[in-house]
Protein backbone atom coordinates (compact mmCIF):
# COMPACT_ATOMS: atom_id res chain seq x y z
CA UNK A 1 0.00 0.00 0.00
CA UNK A 2 1.42 3.40 -1.01
CA UNK A 3 1.65 6.16 1.56
CA UNK A 4 -0.97 8.80 0.78
CA UNK A 5 0.50 11.77 2.69
CA UNK A 6 2.12 13.27 -0.42
CA UNK A 7 -0.47 13.04 -3.19
CA UNK A 8 1.85 14.20 -5.98
CA UNK A 9 4.56 11.68 -5.16
CA UNK A 10 2.00 8.89 -4.78
CA UNK A 11 0.41 9.62 -8.15
CA UNK A 12 3.78 10.01 -9.87
CA UNK A 13 4.82 6.58 -8.60
CA UNK A 14 1.56 5.02 -9.83
CA UNK A 15 1.93 6.77 -13.18
CA UNK A 16 5.53 5.55 -13.60
CA UNK A 17 4.42 1.97 -12.99
CA UNK A 18 1.51 2.41 -15.42
CA UNK A 19 3.91 3.74 -18.07
CA UNK A 20 6.30 0.84 -17.62
CA UNK A 21 3.53 -1.79 -17.68
CA UNK A 22 2.27 -0.47 -21.02
CA UNK A 23 5.64 -0.38 -22.75
CA UNK A 24 6.41 3.31 -22.24
CA UNK A 25 9.67 4.55 -20.74
CA UNK A 26 9.09 6.89 -17.76
CA UNK A 27 12.75 8.01 -17.62
CA UNK A 28 15.39 9.04 -20.12
CA UNK A 29 18.35 6.67 -20.69
CA UNK A 30 21.88 7.67 -19.77
CA UNK A 31 22.87 8.22 -23.41
CA UNK A 32 20.06 10.79 -23.82
CA UNK A 33 21.17 12.56 -20.64
CA UNK A 34 24.72 12.76 -21.95
CA UNK A 35 23.52 14.19 -25.27
CA UNK A 36 21.46 16.77 -23.37
CA UNK A 37 24.48 17.87 -21.33
CA UNK A 38 26.44 18.51 -24.52
CA UNK A 39 23.82 20.92 -25.92
CA UNK A 40 25.02 24.45 -25.26
CA UNK A 41 21.95 26.44 -26.20
CA UNK A 42 19.12 26.89 -28.71
CA UNK A 43 19.77 26.05 -32.34
CA UNK A 44 21.64 28.69 -34.32
CA UNK A 45 21.60 28.50 -38.10
CA UNK A 46 22.26 31.08 -40.80
CA UNK A 47 20.95 30.47 -44.28
CA UNK A 48 19.40 32.59 -47.03
CA UNK A 49 16.39 30.26 -46.84
CA UNK A 50 15.73 31.23 -43.20
CA UNK A 51 13.69 34.43 -43.12
CA UNK A 52 13.63 36.90 -40.26
CA UNK A 53 10.05 37.13 -38.95
CA UNK A 54 10.93 38.20 -35.42
CA UNK A 55 9.08 41.50 -35.89
CA UNK A 56 5.67 39.87 -36.43
CA UNK A 57 3.25 40.14 -33.46
CA UNK A 58 3.55 36.46 -32.54
CA UNK A 59 1.73 35.04 -29.54
CA UNK A 60 1.15 31.60 -28.05
CA UNK A 61 -2.13 30.44 -26.49
CA UNK A 62 -2.00 27.28 -24.39
CA UNK A 63 -2.85 25.90 -20.96
CA UNK A 64 -2.01 28.09 -17.98
CA UNK A 65 0.91 25.88 -16.93
CA UNK A 66 2.24 24.90 -20.38
CA UNK A 67 5.91 25.52 -21.07
CA UNK A 68 6.43 23.18 -24.05
CA UNK A 69 5.22 25.72 -26.60
CA UNK A 70 5.02 24.21 -30.08
CA UNK A 71 3.32 26.89 -32.14
CA UNK A 72 2.75 30.62 -32.46
CA UNK A 73 0.14 32.49 -34.47
CA UNK A 74 -0.08 35.90 -36.12
CA UNK A 75 -2.48 37.50 -38.58
CA UNK A 76 -2.53 40.51 -40.87
CA UNK A 77 -5.32 41.97 -43.00
CA UNK A 78 -4.93 42.07 -46.77
CA UNK A 79 -6.87 44.01 -49.39
CA UNK A 80 -10.53 43.21 -50.12
CA UNK A 81 -11.13 41.96 -46.55
CA UNK A 82 -8.75 39.05 -46.92
CA UNK A 83 -6.41 37.79 -44.22
CA UNK A 84 -2.97 36.25 -44.08
CA UNK A 85 -2.35 33.88 -41.19
CA UNK A 86 1.10 32.82 -40.02
CA UNK A 87 1.60 29.69 -37.93
CA UNK A 88 5.10 29.03 -36.59
CA UNK A 89 5.97 25.47 -35.58
CA UNK A 90 9.03 24.85 -33.40
CA UNK A 91 11.98 23.47 -35.40
CA UNK A 92 12.76 20.70 -32.94
CA UNK A 93 14.79 18.87 -35.58
CA UNK A 94 17.38 21.67 -35.50
CA UNK A 95 18.55 20.32 -32.12
CA UNK A 96 17.22 16.75 -32.06
CA UNK A 97 18.66 14.89 -35.03
CA UNK A 98 17.27 11.64 -36.37
CA UNK A 99 18.88 8.62 -34.74
CA UNK A 100 20.38 10.51 -31.80
CA UNK A 101 19.83 9.11 -28.27
CA UNK A 102 17.17 11.75 -27.47
CA UNK A 103 15.46 10.97 -30.76
CA UNK A 104 15.55 7.25 -29.98
CA UNK A 105 13.75 7.85 -26.68
CA UNK A 106 11.20 10.11 -28.39
CA UNK A 107 10.64 7.48 -31.07
CA UNK A 108 10.07 4.82 -28.39
CA UNK A 109 7.38 6.73 -26.44
CA UNK A 110 6.15 8.76 -29.48
CA UNK A 111 4.28 11.25 -27.26
CA UNK A 112 4.38 13.20 -24.03
CA UNK A 113 2.13 11.70 -21.37
CA UNK A 114 0.22 14.25 -19.31
CA UNK A 115 -0.95 13.49 -15.79
CA UNK A 116 -1.94 16.08 -13.20
CA UNK A 117 0.90 15.13 -10.87
CA UNK A 118 3.69 14.78 -13.43
CA UNK A 119 4.36 15.25 -17.14
CA UNK A 120 6.38 12.47 -18.79
CA UNK A 121 7.71 14.61 -21.63
CA UNK A 122 8.74 13.09 -24.93
CA UNK A 123 11.85 15.27 -24.95
CA UNK A 124 13.99 16.23 -21.95
CA UNK A 125 12.46 19.11 -20.01
CA UNK A 126 15.38 21.45 -20.75
CA UNK A 127 14.64 21.05 -24.45
CA UNK A 128 10.84 21.01 -24.74
CA UNK A 129 10.25 23.76 -22.15
CA UNK A 130 13.22 25.93 -23.13
CA UNK A 131 15.67 25.30 -25.96
CA UNK A 132 13.19 23.92 -28.51
CA UNK A 133 10.14 25.68 -27.07
CA UNK A 134 8.89 28.89 -28.70
CA UNK A 135 9.36 30.66 -25.39
CA UNK A 136 8.47 34.34 -24.91
CA UNK A 137 11.09 36.94 -25.83
CA UNK A 138 13.51 34.37 -27.30
CA UNK A 139 14.65 33.99 -30.90
CA UNK A 140 13.86 30.49 -32.17
CA UNK A 141 14.02 28.65 -35.47
CA UNK A 142 10.62 27.60 -36.79
CA UNK A 143 8.77 26.20 -39.75
CA UNK A 144 6.25 28.73 -41.06
CA UNK A 145 2.93 27.82 -42.63
CA UNK A 146 1.56 30.96 -44.28
CA UNK A 147 -2.11 30.85 -45.31
CA UNK A 148 -4.29 33.38 -47.10
CA UNK A 149 -8.05 33.33 -46.45
CA UNK A 150 -10.97 35.15 -48.01
CA UNK A 151 -13.34 37.10 -45.80
CA UNK A 152 -15.69 34.11 -45.60
CA UNK A 153 -12.92 31.76 -44.45
CA UNK A 154 -11.96 30.07 -47.73
CA UNK A 155 -8.28 29.16 -47.98
CA UNK A 156 -6.99 30.26 -51.38
CA UNK A 157 -3.20 30.22 -50.98
CA UNK A 158 -0.55 28.70 -48.73
CA UNK A 159 3.21 28.38 -48.55
CA UNK A 160 5.76 26.78 -46.23
CA UNK A 161 9.26 28.00 -45.40
CA UNK A 162 11.76 28.30 -42.58
CA UNK A 163 12.19 31.42 -40.44
CA UNK A 164 13.42 32.88 -37.19
CA UNK A 165 10.65 34.03 -34.84
CA UNK A 166 10.21 35.65 -31.42
CA UNK A 167 7.15 35.05 -29.23
CA UNK A 168 5.90 38.42 -27.99
CA UNK A 169 3.63 37.02 -25.27
CA UNK A 170 2.46 33.72 -23.77
CA UNK A 171 -1.30 33.68 -23.21
CA UNK A 172 -3.63 31.16 -21.58
CA UNK A 173 -6.87 29.69 -22.93
CA UNK A 174 -9.17 30.72 -20.09
CA UNK A 175 -7.95 34.32 -19.86
CA UNK A 176 -8.15 34.90 -23.62
CA UNK A 177 -11.54 33.21 -23.89
CA UNK A 178 -12.97 35.25 -21.01
CA UNK A 179 -11.86 38.43 -22.81
CA UNK A 180 -13.24 37.32 -26.19
CA UNK A 181 -16.59 36.52 -24.59
CA UNK A 182 -16.69 39.89 -22.80
CA UNK A 183 -16.43 38.38 -19.31
CA UNK A 184 -13.04 39.88 -18.33
CA UNK A 185 -10.43 42.38 -19.43
CA UNK A 186 -7.59 41.40 -21.69
CA UNK A 187 -4.62 40.39 -19.48
CA UNK A 188 -2.52 43.50 -18.77
CA UNK A 189 0.69 42.11 -20.39
CA UNK A 190 -1.25 41.71 -23.65
CA UNK A 191 -2.73 45.20 -23.31
CA UNK A 192 0.82 46.54 -23.13
CA UNK A 193 1.65 45.17 -26.61
CA UNK A 194 0.49 47.52 -29.36
CA UNK A 195 -2.03 45.85 -31.65
CA UNK A 196 -2.31 42.58 -29.71
CA UNK A 197 -6.00 43.10 -28.94
CA UNK A 198 -6.84 43.55 -32.63
CA UNK A 199 -4.63 40.53 -33.42
CA UNK A 200 -6.65 38.30 -31.14
CA UNK A 201 -9.98 39.66 -32.36
CA UNK A 202 -9.08 39.05 -36.01
CA UNK A 203 -7.82 35.55 -35.21
CA UNK A 204 -10.98 34.70 -33.28
CA UNK A 205 -13.29 36.03 -36.00
CA UNK A 206 -11.53 34.03 -38.71
CA UNK A 207 -11.41 30.91 -36.53
CA UNK A 208 -15.17 31.04 -36.00
CA UNK A 209 -15.71 31.28 -39.78
CA UNK A 210 -13.46 28.25 -40.29
CA UNK A 211 -15.43 26.38 -37.64
CA UNK A 212 -18.76 27.15 -39.34
CA UNK A 213 -17.39 25.94 -42.68
CA UNK A 214 -16.14 22.68 -41.18
CA UNK A 215 -19.46 22.03 -39.47
CA UNK A 216 -21.22 22.62 -42.79
CA UNK A 217 -18.99 19.92 -44.28
CA UNK A 218 -19.93 17.47 -41.52
CA UNK A 219 -17.23 18.03 -38.91
CA UNK A 220 -18.27 16.36 -35.64
CA UNK A 221 -18.39 18.36 -32.42
CA UNK A 222 -17.70 16.26 -29.34
CA UNK A 223 -17.36 17.15 -25.68
CA UNK A 224 -15.10 14.69 -23.94
CA UNK A 225 -15.03 13.98 -20.21
CA UNK A 226 -11.60 15.36 -19.22
CA UNK A 227 -11.40 16.13 -15.51
CA UNK A 228 -8.15 17.65 -14.26
CA UNK A 229 -6.92 17.49 -10.67
CA UNK A 230 -6.13 20.77 -8.88
CA UNK A 231 -3.21 20.82 -6.44
CA UNK A 232 -2.33 23.00 -3.47
CA UNK A 233 1.34 22.19 -3.06
CA UNK A 234 1.53 18.39 -3.10
CA UNK A 235 -2.09 17.69 -2.16
CA UNK A 236 -5.13 17.37 -4.43
CA UNK A 237 -7.81 19.86 -3.45
CA UNK A 238 -10.32 19.53 -6.29
CA UNK A 239 -11.06 18.02 -9.69
CA UNK A 240 -12.51 20.22 -12.42
CA UNK A 241 -13.80 19.42 -15.86
CA UNK A 242 -11.82 21.19 -18.60
CA UNK A 243 -14.16 23.38 -20.63
CA UNK A 244 -13.96 23.87 -24.37
CA UNK A 245 -13.95 27.61 -25.05
CA UNK A 246 -13.42 30.22 -27.77
CA UNK A 247 -9.64 30.38 -27.31
CA UNK A 248 -9.33 26.60 -27.63
CA UNK A 249 -11.49 26.78 -30.75
CA UNK A 250 -9.20 29.48 -32.18
CA UNK A 251 -6.10 27.33 -31.83
CA UNK A 252 -7.96 24.18 -32.92
CA UNK A 253 -9.16 25.76 -36.17
CA UNK A 254 -5.78 27.24 -37.05
CA UNK A 255 -4.03 23.95 -36.33
CA UNK A 256 -6.50 21.96 -38.46
CA UNK A 257 -5.93 24.39 -41.34
CA UNK A 258 -2.17 24.12 -40.83
CA UNK A 259 -2.24 20.32 -40.73
CA UNK A 260 -4.24 20.26 -43.96
CA UNK A 261 -1.73 22.58 -45.67
CA UNK A 262 1.28 20.51 -44.59
CA UNK A 263 -0.38 17.33 -45.88
CA UNK A 264 -1.12 18.94 -49.25
CA UNK A 265 2.40 20.39 -49.44
CA UNK A 266 4.01 16.95 -49.15
CA UNK A 267 1.56 15.54 -51.70
CA UNK A 268 2.41 18.35 -54.12
CA UNK A 269 6.10 17.61 -53.60
CA UNK A 270 5.49 13.97 -54.55
CA UNK A 271 6.47 12.85 -51.04
CA UNK A 272 5.05 9.99 -49.00
CA UNK A 273 3.48 11.34 -45.80
CA UNK A 274 2.45 10.11 -42.37
CA UNK A 275 -1.26 10.96 -42.13
CA UNK A 276 -3.61 11.02 -39.17
CA UNK A 277 -6.77 9.26 -40.32
CA UNK A 278 -10.18 8.31 -38.94
CA UNK A 279 -11.88 5.87 -41.28
CA UNK A 280 -15.57 5.82 -42.16
CA UNK A 281 -17.25 4.16 -39.15
CA UNK A 282 -17.52 0.37 -39.46
CA UNK A 283 -20.13 0.37 -36.67
CA UNK A 284 -22.43 2.88 -38.37
CA UNK A 285 -25.55 0.70 -37.87
CA UNK A 286 -24.97 0.86 -34.12
CA UNK A 287 -24.59 4.67 -34.32
CA UNK A 288 -27.93 4.74 -36.14
CA UNK A 289 -29.46 2.76 -33.25
CA UNK A 290 -28.04 5.21 -30.68
CA UNK A 291 -29.53 8.14 -32.60
CA UNK A 292 -32.90 6.35 -32.75
CA UNK A 293 -32.83 5.93 -28.97
CA UNK A 294 -32.60 9.74 -28.78
CA UNK A 295 -35.48 10.27 -31.19
CA UNK A 296 -33.40 11.00 -34.32
CA UNK A 297 -33.07 9.18 -37.63
CA UNK A 298 -29.74 8.79 -39.44
CA UNK A 299 -29.17 7.48 -42.99
CA UNK A 300 -28.33 3.80 -43.48
CA UNK A 301 -24.83 4.62 -44.71
CA UNK A 302 -22.16 6.79 -43.00
CA UNK A 303 -23.07 10.46 -43.34
CA UNK A 304 -20.92 12.97 -41.49
CA UNK A 305 -23.30 15.90 -41.98
CA UNK A 306 -26.28 13.98 -40.63
CA UNK A 307 -24.28 12.79 -37.62
CA UNK A 308 -23.03 16.33 -36.98
CA UNK A 309 -26.61 17.64 -37.02
CA UNK A 310 -27.70 14.95 -34.55
CA UNK A 311 -24.82 15.72 -32.18
CA UNK A 312 -25.43 19.48 -32.31
CA UNK A 313 -29.10 18.91 -31.52
CA UNK A 314 -28.31 16.67 -28.54
CA UNK A 315 -25.72 19.09 -27.22
CA UNK A 316 -28.38 21.79 -27.16
CA UNK A 317 -31.11 19.57 -25.69
CA UNK A 318 -29.07 17.83 -22.99
CA UNK A 319 -25.64 19.42 -22.33
CA UNK A 320 -25.27 17.58 -19.00
CA UNK A 321 -25.29 14.15 -20.64
CA UNK A 322 -23.61 15.17 -23.89
CA UNK A 323 -20.06 14.10 -22.79
CA UNK A 324 -21.39 10.58 -22.23
CA UNK A 325 -23.09 10.50 -25.62
CA UNK A 326 -19.87 11.82 -27.16
CA UNK A 327 -17.92 8.96 -25.63
CA UNK A 328 -20.37 6.37 -27.01
CA UNK A 329 -20.16 7.79 -30.54
CA UNK A 330 -16.36 8.11 -30.42
CA UNK A 331 -16.03 4.45 -29.40
CA UNK A 332 -18.36 3.34 -32.20
CA UNK A 333 -16.50 5.45 -34.77
CA UNK A 334 -13.21 3.77 -33.92
CA UNK A 335 -9.93 5.31 -32.85
CA UNK A 336 -7.78 7.45 -35.08
CA UNK A 337 -4.60 5.93 -36.44
CA UNK A 338 -1.48 6.85 -38.33
CA UNK A 339 -1.23 5.72 -41.93
CA UNK A 340 1.24 6.15 -44.77
CA UNK A 341 -0.20 7.76 -47.87
CA UNK A 342 1.34 8.02 -51.34
CA UNK A 343 0.78 11.07 -53.57
CA UNK A 344 -0.98 9.11 -56.32
CA UNK A 345 -3.35 7.24 -53.99
CA UNK A 346 -6.70 8.67 -52.82
CA UNK A 347 -6.50 9.90 -49.21
CA UNK A 348 -8.37 8.03 -46.48
CA UNK A 349 -9.27 11.30 -44.77
CA UNK A 350 -10.46 12.15 -41.28
CA UNK A 351 -14.17 11.35 -40.88
CA UNK A 352 -14.49 13.25 -37.61
CA UNK A 353 -12.99 16.50 -38.94
CA UNK A 354 -14.59 16.20 -42.39
CA UNK A 355 -11.26 16.75 -44.17
CA UNK A 356 -9.52 14.58 -46.74
CA UNK A 357 -5.93 15.75 -46.25
CA UNK A 358 -4.83 15.76 -42.64
CA UNK A 359 -1.74 15.00 -40.59
CA UNK A 360 -0.22 15.91 -37.24
CA UNK A 361 2.43 18.57 -37.78
CA UNK A 362 2.04 21.34 -35.20
CA UNK A 363 3.39 19.79 -31.96
CA UNK A 364 6.91 18.36 -32.51
CA UNK A 365 7.86 18.96 -28.86
CA UNK A 366 5.05 16.65 -27.75
CA UNK A 367 4.35 14.15 -30.58
CA UNK A 368 6.83 12.12 -32.61
CA UNK A 369 4.65 11.99 -35.77
CA UNK A 370 4.89 15.79 -35.89
CA UNK A 371 8.68 15.58 -35.69
CA UNK A 372 8.66 13.05 -38.55
CA UNK A 373 6.55 15.44 -40.64
CA UNK A 374 8.85 18.36 -39.77
CA UNK A 375 11.82 16.39 -41.11
CA UNK A 376 9.97 15.36 -44.26
CA UNK A 377 9.03 18.99 -45.00
CA UNK A 378 12.53 20.32 -44.33
CA UNK A 379 13.96 17.69 -46.68
CA UNK A 380 11.46 18.69 -49.38
CA UNK A 381 12.28 22.39 -48.94
CA UNK A 382 16.01 21.77 -49.33
CA UNK A 383 15.68 19.26 -52.16
CA UNK A 384 17.27 16.52 -50.06
CA UNK A 385 16.35 12.85 -49.98
CA UNK A 386 13.53 11.98 -47.55
CA UNK A 387 14.95 11.15 -44.11
CA UNK A 388 12.79 8.00 -43.81
CA UNK A 389 12.33 5.06 -46.17
CA UNK A 390 8.87 3.76 -47.01
CA UNK A 391 9.54 0.71 -44.86
CA UNK A 392 10.56 2.89 -41.89
CA UNK A 393 7.45 5.04 -42.24
CA UNK A 394 5.11 2.04 -42.38
CA UNK A 395 6.66 0.64 -39.21
CA UNK A 396 6.57 4.04 -37.49
CA UNK A 397 2.88 4.49 -38.38
CA UNK A 398 2.02 1.23 -36.63
CA UNK A 399 4.30 1.97 -33.67
CA UNK A 400 2.99 5.54 -33.16
CA UNK A 401 -0.61 4.31 -33.23
CA UNK A 402 0.11 1.64 -30.59
CA UNK A 403 2.12 3.92 -28.30
CA UNK A 404 -0.40 6.74 -28.50
CA UNK A 405 -3.09 4.26 -27.43
CA UNK A 406 -0.87 3.16 -24.51
CA UNK A 407 -0.38 6.80 -23.47
CA UNK A 408 -4.14 7.42 -23.50
CA UNK A 409 -4.65 4.38 -21.28
CA UNK A 410 -2.09 5.70 -18.79
CA UNK A 411 -3.74 9.12 -18.72
CA UNK A 412 -7.20 7.57 -18.30
CA UNK A 413 -5.97 5.33 -15.45
CA UNK A 414 -4.40 8.31 -13.71
CA UNK A 415 -7.60 10.33 -13.88
CA UNK A 416 -9.29 7.46 -12.05
CA UNK A 417 -6.50 7.27 -9.45
CA UNK A 418 -6.66 11.02 -8.89
CA UNK A 419 -10.41 10.83 -8.30
CA UNK A 420 -9.99 7.85 -5.96
CA UNK A 421 -7.41 9.77 -3.94
CA UNK A 422 -9.60 12.86 -3.62
CA UNK A 423 -12.70 10.81 -2.73
CA UNK A 424 -11.00 8.45 -0.26
CA UNK A 425 -11.83 10.62 2.82
CA UNK A 426 -15.47 10.83 1.65
CA UNK A 427 -16.31 7.15 1.89
CA UNK A 428 -19.87 6.84 3.24
CA UNK A 429 -21.04 10.15 1.75
CA UNK A 430 -23.94 10.49 -0.71
CA UNK A 431 -23.79 11.96 -4.23
CA UNK A 432 -26.03 12.69 -7.18
CA UNK A 433 -24.89 10.65 -10.20
CA UNK A 434 -25.61 9.96 -13.85
CA UNK A 435 -25.75 6.38 -15.12
CA UNK A 436 -23.12 6.25 -17.89
CA UNK A 437 -23.04 2.54 -18.73
CA UNK A 438 -25.17 -0.57 -18.24
CA UNK A 439 -24.39 -4.18 -19.09
CA UNK A 440 -25.06 -7.63 -17.67
CA UNK A 441 -21.69 -7.50 -15.94
CA UNK A 442 -21.70 -4.02 -14.41
CA UNK A 443 -23.24 -0.57 -14.15
CA UNK A 444 -21.19 2.63 -14.26
CA UNK A 445 -22.06 6.05 -12.89
CA UNK A 446 -20.54 9.53 -12.93
CA UNK A 447 -20.93 11.85 -9.98
CA UNK A 448 -21.04 15.54 -10.78
CA UNK A 449 -19.15 17.16 -7.90
CA UNK A 450 -16.32 16.35 -8.14
CA UNK A 451 -16.59 14.91 -11.68
CA UNK A 452 -15.59 11.26 -11.24
CA UNK A 453 -16.66 7.87 -12.60
CA UNK A 454 -17.08 4.63 -10.71
CA UNK A 455 -18.80 1.27 -10.61
CA UNK A 456 -22.23 0.68 -9.05
CA UNK A 457 -22.18 -2.47 -6.92
CA UNK A 458 -24.76 -4.37 -4.86
CA UNK A 459 -28.51 -4.51 -5.40
CA UNK A 460 -29.99 -1.98 -7.78
CA UNK A 461 -33.17 -1.45 -9.81
CA UNK A 462 -33.35 -1.58 -13.60
CA UNK A 463 -31.41 1.48 -14.69
CA UNK A 464 -30.96 3.24 -18.02
CA UNK A 465 -28.02 5.20 -19.37
CA UNK A 466 -28.58 8.90 -18.70
CA UNK A 467 -30.76 8.33 -15.64
CA UNK A 468 -30.04 10.45 -12.54
CA UNK A 469 -29.78 8.52 -9.27
CA UNK A 470 -28.52 8.93 -5.71
CA UNK A 471 -25.47 6.86 -4.71
CA UNK A 472 -23.27 6.29 -1.67
CA UNK A 473 -19.48 5.97 -1.93
CA UNK A 474 -18.36 2.65 -0.43
CA UNK A 475 -14.74 2.05 -1.44
CA UNK A 476 -11.74 3.43 -3.35
CA UNK A 477 -8.43 1.99 -4.57
CA UNK A 478 -5.89 4.64 -5.49
CA UNK A 479 -3.38 2.15 -6.95
CA UNK A 480 -5.93 0.53 -9.28
CA UNK A 481 -8.08 3.62 -9.84
CA UNK A 482 -11.23 1.90 -8.60
CA UNK A 483 -14.22 3.79 -7.14
CA UNK A 484 -17.27 1.85 -5.91
CA UNK A 485 -20.75 3.15 -5.18
CA UNK A 486 -24.04 1.56 -4.11
CA UNK A 487 -27.53 2.68 -5.06
CA UNK A 488 -29.03 4.83 -2.32
CA UNK A 489 -32.84 5.12 -2.75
Amino acid sequence: MLALSNHRDTLTTIASLAMFSRGLAPEFPEAAQQQLEAIQGPAQEDSPQIRDLTALPWCSIDNDDSKDLDQLTAIEPLSRREFRVFVAVADVDALVKKGSPIDQHAMHNTTSVYTSAHVFSMLPERLCTDLTSLSPHEDRLALIIEMAFSDDGILFESSIYRARVRNKIQLAYYAVSAWIEGKADLPSPAQAIAGMASQLKMQDELAQKLRVLRRAQGSLEFESFQPRAQFDGNRITDIRQQQHNRARQLIEEFMIATNTCTARFLTDQGSVSLRRVVRSPAHWPRIVEVAKMHGSTLPRHPDGKALATFLAKQHQLDPLRFPDLSLVIVKLMGAGEYSIEHPLEPPIGHFGLAVQDYMHSTAPNRRFPDLITLRLIKAALSGAEPPYTHTELHELARHCTNQEDAARRVERQMRKSEAALLLHPKIGQFFEALVTGCSEASTWVRILTPPAEGRLTGEQPDLKVGQTIRVRLTATSVERGFIDFVWAP
